[in-house]
């Protein structure tokens, strides 16, 4: 490891893209698992944030 100038500092860029990307997949993955819940069980319930409460019998 070593110190960098102003200039390699100045390239340094990305996060924003990344962090998009990984919300993206995140909230895909809790609708996969709540819809796999909701199809794979004969009753139940669930509560989402927002107050969207879902119950199915």
């Amino acid at each position: 490891m070593r110190v960098l100038n102003d200039e390699e500092l100045d390239s340094i860029s990305g996060g924003a893209v990344t962090l998009a990307a990984v919300m993206a997949v995140l909230a895909a993955s809790i609708v996969a698992v709540i819809v796999y819940k909701l199809f794979t069980s004969e009753k139940g319930s669930t509560t989402l944030p927002g107050g969207w409460k879902f119950t199915w019998n």
